[in-house]
């Protein structure tokens, strides 16, 4: 692995020394993995199980009973017991998996944005561990690898293995992984490397220049797997491992029952977007020189201004859209998120309308995540309450 990283550029000691003094080892690590960004990741997949309460209290079919007027409060307790502590279970692996992830994402893209020239000492964001000489891009790479690996472990462990139980009296091999859940690990894989780029690993494969946010797709890839993935996934593990509904033999009956959790996670993953428009907004002017041609890059602050507006605007317009399909009395539930509004009105004067720029936008990353957690909270919230009346 050294050998490797040292012929592929990547080991290269010299750094801008920042004028601060050395942290402790811990804070460094903790520098460089950013484990207060892990509430993006981590609080859609707890939406999710939420909403898949929500879904076995309104599909019969999800615990077991074969009578479409009946409920799951009127069936054998001990399995729903049985199948609420699966569910826990499910969300507490698939929330370890995705944390895994986002922390192998940010001490690759600590490393990457170092080699390539991002990262330099006119960083207007907060201080990077490998730009700052506290890690060299081995050791971060190397950290890097060790999360990757965690997270396949749980992925190939619990993630992506059939339920045994569902394949028996069907067609299924008793043996057969799920390929949406193959998809879905491999692809969070290869996209905690391919965020940022640079010489390794990809330069192994000829993929050295691939760059999902250095080619301005980074506000899709987090809409995709911070909104729809984190948010949709603990419902799919429920419906096909738990429930025994085949992705592959009922796509049509599956698909209609994650029509619900699929509309909840579009207003998260505008949230979790907007974090990355307001970091690439504060960081246009150093990515020019890197070559780095985020949204923001490539139509200027006025275009990343009024897509944060407008993702915003659109997060709390689904509230409403929510609070419409609802038919039962408990509609008002899906309100809840509106509560975080008075958080936004501060983030969207700063960002959407105000004059801030460079540095003084670092708050306001930290405001974007917040927000979304809170509204992530609030929608757990109102789920819950929904789901007990």
């Amino acid at each position: 692995l050294t050998s490797g990283l040292q012929a592929a550029g990547g080991c290269r000691s010299t750094t801008a020394m920042g004028k601060e003094p050395k942290p402790s080892r811990f804070q460094i690590w903790k520098l460089a993995a950013r484990p207060h960004t892990l509430t993006a990741s981590v609080a859609p997949v707890f939406v999710g199980y939420a909403l898949t309460l929500r879904l076995i209290q309104q599909n019969p079919v999800l615990c077991g009973s074969t009578d479409e007027r009946d409920t799951c409060n009127n069936n054998n307790d001990d399995d729903d017991a049985t199948a609420s502590t699966a569910l826990l279970f499910m969300t507490i692996q698939f929330a370890a998996f995705a944390g895994l992830i986002q922390i192998s994402t940010n001490l690759h893209n600590d490393y990457a944005d170092f080699v390539k020239g991002a990262d330099t000492e006119k960083r207007v964001g907060q201080a990077r561990a490998t730009q700052k000489g506290w890690l060299t891009p081995y050791e971060t790479c190397r950290g890097c690898v060790v999360c990757l690996m965690a997270s396949l472990f749980i992925g190939m462990q619990y993630l992506i293995p059939m339920n045994v139980q569902c394949s028996i009296g069907s067609s299924r091999d008793s043996s057969a992984f799920d390929p949406i859940m193959i998809f879905i690990v491999l692809s969070s894989l290869f996209n905690a490397v391919a965020y940022t780029g640079g010489p390794f690993p990809l330069g192994y494969i000829g993929l050295g220049n691939i760059s999902i946010g250095y080619s301005g797709l980074g506000d899709l890839f987090v809409f995709l797997y911070f909104g729809i993935v984190a948010t949709v996934s603990v419902p799919y593990l429920y419906v096909t491992k738990i429930a025994c509904i085949s992705p592959l033999e009922d796509t049509s009956k599956l698909l209609q029952i994650l029509q619900y959790p699929f509309l909840c996670s579009i207003p998260i993953g505008f949230l979790a977007t907007n974090i990355i428009v307001v970091n690439n907004l504060r960081d246009r002017h150093t990515d020019i020189h890197a070559g780095k041609r985020t949204m923001a890059v490539r139509f200027g602050a006025t275009f990343a201004k009024m897509e944060y507006l407008l993702l915003v605007v659109g997060s709390y317009a689904f509230c409403v859209y929510f609070w419409m399909l609802e038919t039962e009395s408990v509609r008002w539930t899906m309100l809840l998120p509106l509560l975080s509004l008075p958080m936004s009105i501060p983030q969207l004067k700063a960002v959407a309308f105000g004059g801030k720029d460079g540095q003084q936008l670092n708050e306001h990353v930290g405001g974007a995540a917040k927000l979304q957690l809170v509204y992530c909270i609030l929608m757990t919230a109102g789920c819950l309450i929904a789901n007990r009346r």
